[in-house]
């Protein structure tokens, strides 16, 4: 199988030089994703309707590449601070808990100010 390179429309992929996934063989890598209206380049105010959104792009490229959020195996959660995170967390449970792959959360902070979560996950196509 080849490697397939999965694009979101955000300008961040043609300037940093990444794809928003890559499909290789039956694994699916969506790269960070942040709470970018990809079609706008808008961004709401607050972790939770961040991690909205973020969830929305991740699902369209998982969509994109022949997967479905419940195909997620593995997810990474960077916030700027522990206050984001517990405001996303009703989100985050209420989309990741029928699911419950592996999780990490990192405090770090984002390229962008506005940023208050940025979402990672890797997932795994059914056959």
């Amino acid at each position: 199988m080849t490697r397939r390179l999965i694009g979101s429309g955000s300008p961040y992929e043609a300037q940093i030089g990444y794809s928003r996934a890559v499909v290789d063989g039956d694994w699916v890598f969506v790269s960070g994703t942040t709470g970018f209206d990809y079609a706008t380049m808008s961004i709401p105010d607050g972790a939770a309707a961040q991690a909205e959104q973020c969830w929305r792009n991740i699902e369209r490229a998982l969509a994109d590449a022949g997967a479905a959020l419940a195909d997620i195996v593995r997810v990474r959660y960077i916030v700027p601070t522990r206050e984001d995170f517990e405001a996303a967390m009703p989100v985050l449970a209420r989309v990741m808990g029928p699911v419950r792959p592996a999780a990490t959360m990192i405090c770090a902070g984002l390229l962008d100010a506005r940023m208050r979560i940025e979402i990672e996950v890797t997932a795994r196509r059914r056959a």
